[in-house]
């Protein structure tokens, strides 16, 4: 293949203007927060976030590297098509859930991070215990597109995949580092715009190429592979359920989702945000599906590809470059690459922002030096969107596996943490004991049903196991789900039950060693009381910002379970005064 500087040119110009606007937006904002909520103003943007930058920001976190190639390789691959392509529509219901009953009860109460209403209720174990999958969710997230940009960018312009893939990481890790959630809003704009024009530009010229047969007339006839519009087998109907239930509840516990939502100048922005990206996805992914449909059109021996097709080469996953690269112009083409680079970097560096920012608040302020300074909090956030970003970029380079382990952590996101979101936000009377029991049945149900892209076999073989052609059981029965659902009930039946044997006398309080029901003023008590009551540390970014709200800070984040058992309520309205 040979290298075109022409391509190489367009995709420098266009990361440039990337990080010009980055840069950009970090100046824009450095007086941003007073000198006690500069932290606050990197992680919510100082929770001013209007509704157009919100949208555009919300809609690029989930319109990515994967949400693009994924849905068009969906739709192109025979036996699936637009029947499996799930994406667009679960994640969208996952985002119009998640505005309708999550996006409300958290900006309200005024949280800074997705992990905070975690910590009050259960305590500093139980959040770093979900740290763990929050952020190997992100993580994984972040490598996945990182490793999948280099590969696009090989069809594309022969150069080399590492330096391609260090030079996206390193640009989208130097205007998150400067700016934090400011640049990536306003970089999130100019990159969904990029999304949208490049790639409804390249779909005329790849659909008038001769060796694209009409589609309408593929989707439902076959004529180069099966039709494009798919079918779901009666065997893998609770396959489909289980995934599309994966993408639509285990979309919404995520960092870079309520980091949007927090960033809201009300909870009614918060909500409405949400509603609008959840259209946002759904009209993104049309041109990705279009181009899906084109690639399941095309007859390859007609084009410079040759024989054998996409299918056969084993490059279905990259059926979306190589129809732009094959299908379109070359200045098209190279306007179109430009176009997924923008996907990737729109949610790398709302994955990199959002580890950086639970570890920082989360793990490190509250949990081990809870006297640190505002200044303090904003390096530690500087050091480790630096160290995430190279991990992330470390792992796209080395790991073999890296897709695997990302829907291995995603499982977990929606196994561990939704189940464990309902119980602190909805469940009244769940406590550490339940939160750590649910997160153990779920952890331990979805390791031993296997992952066939990590060549795990099963422990558990539930009905419909079958091997796959590496000889690894895949499971037919939707077991994310009933892990799930374990995992959601085990924490509601162990806190009542742990509350009845400690409230009853039936366990002396000496045994209640997570001071999670007896003890009223414990050291674990007084570590979720500095959440909101200390001389000591500046907890202001707890507010909200805008004195319209008419929230005080105790109204905002005091949860009488904090210090009172006798009612187990984790309803965060429940508010006393400092």
């Amino acid at each position: 293949m040979p290298f075109h500087v022409e391509g190489l040119v367009a995709i420098a110009v266009f990361y440039l203007a990337i990080l010009a606007v980055g840069i950009w937006a970090a100046w824009k904002t450095k007086n941003t927060g007073s000198d006690g909520d500069r932290s606050e103003a990197i992680i919510v943007g100082g929770r001013d976030i209007g509704l157009l930058v919100g949208g555009f920001t919300m809609t690029a976190t989930w319109v990515g590297g994967g949400y693009i190639n994924g849905t068009a390789e969906a739709v192109y691959v025979p036996g699936y098509g637009l029947a499996w392509a799930q994406a667009p529509i679960g994640y969208s219901l996952s985002l119009v859930l998640g505005g309708l009953f999550f996006a409300k009860p958290m900006r309200s109460k005024g949280y800074v991070t997705m992990l905070d209403p975690f910590q009050q209720l259960y305590g500093k174990r139980m959040g770093g215990l979900l740290f763990i999958p929050a952020l190997m969710g992100e993580m994984f997230w972040a490598a996945a597109i990182f490793s999948a940009l280099g590969a696009t960018i090989s069809v594309i312009i022969d150069i080399n995949i590492n330096l391609s893939v260090i030079i996206s990481a390193l640009i989208a890790t130097l205007y998150t580092l400067v700016g934090g959630l400011y640049s990536v809003a306003y970089t999130d704009v100019v990159q969904l715009f990029c999304i949208f024009l490049g790639l409804w530009i390249s779909v005329p010229f790849a659909l008038s190429n001769p060796a694209v047969t009409d589609i309408g007339f593929t989707a439902v006839h076959e004529v180069h592979q099966a039709p494009w519009l798919g079918t779901i087998g009666s065997l893998n109907i609770y396959t489909w359920l289980d995934n599309f239930l994966l993408l639509t509840f285990g979309g919404i516990p995520w960092q870079a989702y309520f980091q949007r939502v927090l960033s809201s100048s009300s909870a009614t922005y918060a909500q409405v945000l949400s509603f609008l990206a959840a259209f946002g996805c759904l009209v993104m992914a049309i041109p990705a599906v279009l181009i899906g449909a084109i690639g399941a059109s095309t007859a390859w021996n007609q084009t410079e590809y040759g024989f054998p097709d996409p299918i056969a080469n084993k490059e279905a996953d990259m059926i979306l470059p190589i129809v732009l690269q094959y299908l379109c112009p070359v200045y098209i083409s190279f306007f179109g690459l430009g176009a997924v680079s923008a996907a990737v970097m729109s949610s790398a560096d709302s994955s990199i922002l959002s580890a950086s920012s639970m570890f920082a608040r989360n793990i490190y302020q509250l949990s081990f030096r809870q006297n640190a300074s505002d200044r303090e909090i904003v390096w530690v956030m500087r050091i480790t969107v630096f160290l995430f970003g190279a991990s992330a970029t470390a792992m796209a380079l080395l790991a073999s596996s890296v897709y695997g382990l990302w829907y291995l952590s995603s499982d977990l996101v929606y196994i561990i943490i939704f189940p464990q979101l309902l119980c602190v936000l909805f469940i009244k009377g769940t406590n550490t004991y339940g939160a750590i029991a649910g997160y153990l049945f779920g952890l331990v149900l979805r390791i031993t049903g296997g992952e066939p892209y990590l060549y795990l076999q099963p422990l558990i073989y539930y009905p419909g196991c079958y091997p796959d052609e590496n000889n690894i059981y895949v499971q037919r029965f939707p077991f994310k789900t009933l892990a799930m659902l374990t995992s959601f009930f085990t924490n509601i039946i162990v806190s009542y039950l742990a509350k009845y044997l400690f409230e009853s006398g039936t366990l002396p309080p000496k045994l209640d060693f997570l001071d999670a029901v007896v003890a009223r003023y414990s050291r674990e008590h007084m570590d979720k009381a500095t959440l909101v009551k200390s001389d000591n540390i500046v907890l202001n970014e707890l507010a909200p910002v805008n004195p319209r709200h008419s929230l005080t800070l105790s109204s905002t984040f005091t949860n009488k379970e904090a210090f009172n058992y006798v009612d187990s309520s984790p309803d965060l309205s429940n508010t006393e005064d400092n």
